[in-house]
């Protein structure tokens, strides 16, 4: 759907319209009359701006224009799979968990909950005054890149490795966060990142991709174009990386010659932070010597919007370059129209009573039918991978919760979150589930050796400080308005201990603003060890001292019931990428020493059922991290193997002779090969939001039939897949890949059992005609149950390289015992055509094949086959 900005003015027509005097008395510029065209209302505010005032709204932090009355905005805000970083917000599936579920409709209205508490938020901070980052209506999301090798950190921000699945999740994610009202926006989409990008994250700087026409076109490109033709995604950032030499936010061909031209997209381009900088800054891209000279390429070649840590491209003489055409002041008013037009269909210069979504309150954010749907998300995000029978587990049997992940709060959580509403993790999920009684818990094991999951926040039994001599609970702490913590306290008190989520600045009481806090006191182990620390924070640093000695990350020696001088320093005040609202603030700490695995091995004894929560999580896993340590590198993964500190342990547990239940975190593929042939069942998570635990529990219980399938392929070792760099996608993923894998794409179990019957299909059709194909589906099992309904294509006789496969429609569908339901597929001509060895897009005559069940063919001789005749048909160039 097209966006319509104009205003019907039915009553105003009827009486011959307003008069021109009425208006200028109205509305003192013309860009305050709603009644006026967006394009119009935009360029009238452009032509108001001087220089300077255009070249700063350039970039993501946007000054305030006091004089014509515009408020600041920063355009930065993040909603991947809720509001992020702005404190409370209902938290779903990470993306690659979505994209499990291939349940539309069900992604459609997530979004729309997301939109709804973005609206809630926004307008609760801008009466407030709150215009910092995280607090706007332009979402940088979704992720749309295609997940094509499992080594990406950020592979789990993505819909997974097929193009068709990610534009269709896309598409549902859009149009549920933009909204359906026929004149305003309700908040706005960023389909990201354009193009050809999905790492590594090391060398996405500098690094430089060539693929063929084919392989962009096929793969690269379909959820971009998708997200533009059918969602009418209002804004594109475009990658880090370049392609073809030609840095992606500066190239003409996929801004210009594709995205707008090809594909019709008419909103705004912003750039992934510090890409324009890459353009200049040395060991980067490098490719102009000044900032101007690459806000000049970017602009002319159709970006808009620069997020950047700083305004670094005026720091040379901007007036110079716009005098000898570097800069072209044509192109900045060009992207100003885009950019303001935006802000106007978002409502945000018109009266509040006229947007229908600015009266959506704050309470809304975590209310009980949107923590519903978190839940339901998560239950089908699950994908049962292995079930030889253990499971649904019979009621009342004693249950041993073993591993890294069944208490840690990061992997509900994945990346580009907010602070959960109700966070469940699996122990508690179980625990509450089958009954404290019935459930025991060990750690069992880090996640890699020296990386714990189970820090433990400081307890208030352990500190102190000191009174006339006395020990006394809690730490003195002064907290300052200011960072300088040496200064005059604003405010003194005595804190238990330190876990707080302020919704509030705990000085001020205001919704931001920078602070400083010093713990002082005493730290009384109760046991001896070798402890780590550390402070759980979104934002912000800190300091933390043990004997005036600065500990950092490493592991010190603590001693029981000796009294330790300690200390703690906080501060956060903003920054470029971070505000100081809700400050979530956690002193951690973990002992290494104790004896892990021997206290699961115990614990795993005494019970008839061993629930192990193993794999990553998104500590490990990500965008650019510092980590570099064996399988994980700068937020990358090296191999795709469980760790061997979890696998050994896994081995002990198995001479136990008790059933083993897996369940495995992660957002990528993990290579279970000794997992699938010694354990009797595997659950893949994913990092399936804030509801995780109940999710969890209530299908390990039987409650509910698991739908999730695999929206990636669970290779057998990386050592099967090319080079991480080479973006060829000969041999990569389920379309090209011709090895033997672990668990194909698409694959799920579940509790019930299905029938796929009635097909009907032409035998023959010709060329330009569409396909229409029918089963019916009947559930042959004792439960109520979801399954997805996939239909996949193969060219059995193109006169070009094609994939052996391809996924061309789905449909999630809930069926009652014994229940049936005719599903109905058309495939278009574009569904069948290919790109062609003249590199056209083209239907030929010949032979295709399709499958229609609950995953891919088990073999390609299964297949139905549909004969093409006629002359080739060209599509497209």
């Amino acid at each position: 759907m097209k966006f319509a900005f104009a205003v019907t003015l039915v009553g105003l027509i009827a009486c011959g319209g307003p008069r021109q005097q009425d208006k200028d008395l109205k509305y003192p510029y013309p860009f305050l009359n709603p009644e006026l065209d967006a394009n119009k209302r935009a360029k009238d505010i452009v032509s108001r701006l001087t220089t300077e005032e255009k070249l700063l709204q350039l970039f993501n932090n946007a000054p305030a224009i006091k004089r014509l009355g515009i408020p600041a905005y920063n355009w930065w805000n993040e909603a991947l799979h809720g509001v992020a970083r702005a404190g409370k917000a209902t938290v779903f599936p990470q993306a690659i968990g979505l994209a499990a579920t291939f349940n539309e409709p069900l992604v459609h209205r997530m979004a729309s909950i997301i939109s709804d508490e973005a609206r809630a938020k926004h307008h609760h901070f801008a009466k407030h005054d709150v215009r910092s980052i995280y607090t706007g209506l332009t979402f940088w999301s979704p992720n749309i890149n295609i997940f094509r090798d499992p080594r990406w950190g950020r592979g789990q921000e993505t819909y997974g490795e097929d193009p068709f699945l990610t534009g269709r999740m896309a598409v549902n994610f859009i149009n549920g966060l933009q909204g359906d009202d026929p004149h305003y926006l309700k908040s706005i989409a960023t389909a990201k990142h354009y193009a050809v990008h999905s790492g590594p994250e090391y060398t996405r700087h500098i690094d430089n991709f060539f693929v063929n026409d084919r392989d962009l076109h096929e793969t690269y490109l379909p959820a971009f174009q998708m997200a533009v033709e059918e969602a009418d995604v209002q804004s594109v950032m475009c990658a880090y990386n370049r392609f073809r030499d030609q840095p992606c936010c500066g190239s003409s061909f996929l801004l210009e010659k594709t995205l707008r031209d090809q594909f019709g997209f008419d909103g705004y381009v912003v750039t992934d932070c510090g890409a324009i900088s890459d353009f200049y800054q040395q060991g980067k891209h490098h490719i102009v010597e000044r900032p101007s000279q690459a806000l000049g390429w970017a602009l002319a070649a159709g970006t808009d919007l620069n997020c950047e840590e700083s305004e670094a491209f005026l720091i040379d003489n901007i007036h110079e370059a716009l005098k000898i055409g570097m800069v072209n002041e044509a192109d900045i008013n060009k992207s100003l129209v885009r950019l303001f037009k935006a802000r106007i269909a978002l409502g945000l210069f018109d009266p509040e009573g006229q947007v229908p979504f600015s009266q959506i309150p704050i309470e809304v954010v975590g209310q009980e039918s949107h923590l519903a749907a978190a839940d339901e998300l998560s239950r089908q995000s699950l994908v049962l991978l292995k079930n030889d029978g253990v499971l649904p587990l019979s009621e009342g049997e004693k249950i041993a919760v073993i591993g890294p992940n069944a208490d840690n709060i990061d992997v509900l959580l994945g990346n580009y979150n907010g602070q959960p509403v109700n966070a469940v993790t699996p122990l508690e999920g179980i625990k509450t589930r089958f009954g404290d009684n019935k459930v025991s818990y060990a750690v069992g094991s880090p996640l890699v050796p020296d990386v714990y999951a189970n820090k433990e926040v400081l307890p208030a039994k352990v500190l102190f400080h000191k009174e006339g001599g006395k020990l006394i609970s809690g730490l003195a702490a002064k907290y300052n308005k200011g960072l300088d913590v040496r200064k005059e306290p604003s405010m003194q008190r005595i804190d238990e201990k330190i876990d707080f989520l302020w919704q509030q600045n705990p000085i001020t009481n205001k919704l931001e603003g920078s602070f400083a806090v010093e713990w002082d006191g005493i730290l009384k182990p109760e046991s001896s060890g070798l402890y780590q620390f550390d402070m759980y924070i979104l934002y912000g640093e800190y300091e933390i001292y043990v004997d005036d000695v600065l500990v950092e990350d490493r592991f010190i020696s603590l001693t029981k019931d000796i009294e330790y001088k300690f200390k703690v320093v906080f501060r956060i005040e903003p920054f470029w990428w971070g505000n100081t609202i809700s400050p979530d603030v956690h002193l951690r700490w973990v002992n290494k020493s104790k004896a892990y695995r021997a206290e699961a091995m115990a614990t795993a004894q005494q019970a008839e059922v061993i629930i192990f929560c193993g794999g990553i999580s998104p500590r490990l896993e990500g965008e650019e991290m510092q980590l570099n340590i064996d399988g994980f590198s700068h937020g990358d993964r090296t191999h795709i193997d469980l760790p061997t500190v979890q696998r050994d342990l896994l081995k002990e547990l198995k001479k136990l002779g008790k059933p083993i239940v897996m369940v495995n975190f992660s957002g990528s593929a993990v290579a279970l090969n000794w997992e699938n042939e010694n354990l009797g069942a595997i659950v893949q998570a994913f990092y399936p939001g804030e509801a995780t635990g109940t999710a969890i529990a209530q299908l390990i219980a039987g409650d509910f039939s698991p739908s999730g399938r695999l929206p990636i392929t669970f290779y057998r070792s990386v050592d099967d897949l090319p080079d991480f760099s080479d973006y060829t996608m000969e041999n990569r993923t389920y379309r090209y890949f011709d090895g033997e894998v672990l668990f194909p794409f698409g694959y799920g179990l579940s509790y019930s059992a299905f029938e796929y019957s009635k097909f009907t299909y032409p035998q023959k059709v010709n060329t330009g005609d569409s396909i229409e194909i029918t089963v019916d589906v009947s559930n042959r099992g004792t439960m109520a149950a979801g399954e997805v309904v996939q239909l996949y294509l193969r060219h059995e006789s193109a006169t070009a390289p094609v994939p052996r496969l391809s996924l061309k429609r789905f449909q999630y569908l809930f069926l009652k015992p014994g229940e049936t339901k005719e599903i109905k597929f058309t495939l278009s001509p574009k569904d069948m055509s290919f790109i062609g060895s003249d590199y056209l897009r083209q239907v030929e005559a010949g032979n295709i094949s399709y499958h229609i069940g609950g995953g891919q063919p088990e073999s390609f001789a299964e297949m139905r086959q549909i004969a093409l005749v006629g002359d080739t048909k060209v599509l497209s160039k």
